[in-house]
């Protein structure tokens, strides 16, 4: 008689095996890339995933100076901070922030699709981006992934 285990996998920090991935920034729309980088960043694309363990792997965005916003949200969408004092709260338009560090806009939407706890917190140090197709994680020997 065949018996068939109908046991869960259930994966551990110590079974998981984690690679490096280059994603290319370059005339990708933005919500759609981070989108992506989450998934990878989540560990959604691997068979072992697991919700409350980190399985997913190292992601290093390049050319995020170059990624692309659709219609008129270069200039009409805004981000949102404050300081925590009365009245101090200030709106940068994409635009502004594409032009003073183009890392934190893909920074910013990868994190708003992450988990907004521990492990979410957790994944975002597995994020790496950078502004120009230069990075100095060749000795991970990351693969390029096309999205």
């Amino acid at each position: 008689m065949n018996t068939i285990s109908n046991k869960t996998y259930n994966a551990t920090p110590s079974t998981v095996d984690k690679k490096w991935v280059i994603v290319d920034a370059e005339d990708r729309p933005l919500g759609r890339l981070a989108s992506e980088v989450a998934s990878i960043l989540r560990g959604k694309n691997k068979p072992e995933f697991t919700p409350h363990i980190d399985t997913g792997d190292q992601v290093i965005v390049i050319n995020s100076e170059k990624v692309k916003l659709t219609g008129k949200k270069m200039t009409d969408k805004l981000y949102f901070r404050h300081s925590g004092y009365p009245g101090a709260e200030k709106f940068t338009p994409a635009n502004e922030m594409l032009e003073k560090d183009p890392t934190s806009l893909v920074t910013k939407a990868v994190r708003g699709m992450l988990p907004k706890n521990r492990l979410g917190r957790k994944l975002l140090t597995n994020l790496r981006v950078y502004a120009g197709p230069v990075h100095p994680h060749t000795a991970q020997q990351p693969e390029l992934k096309e999205i």
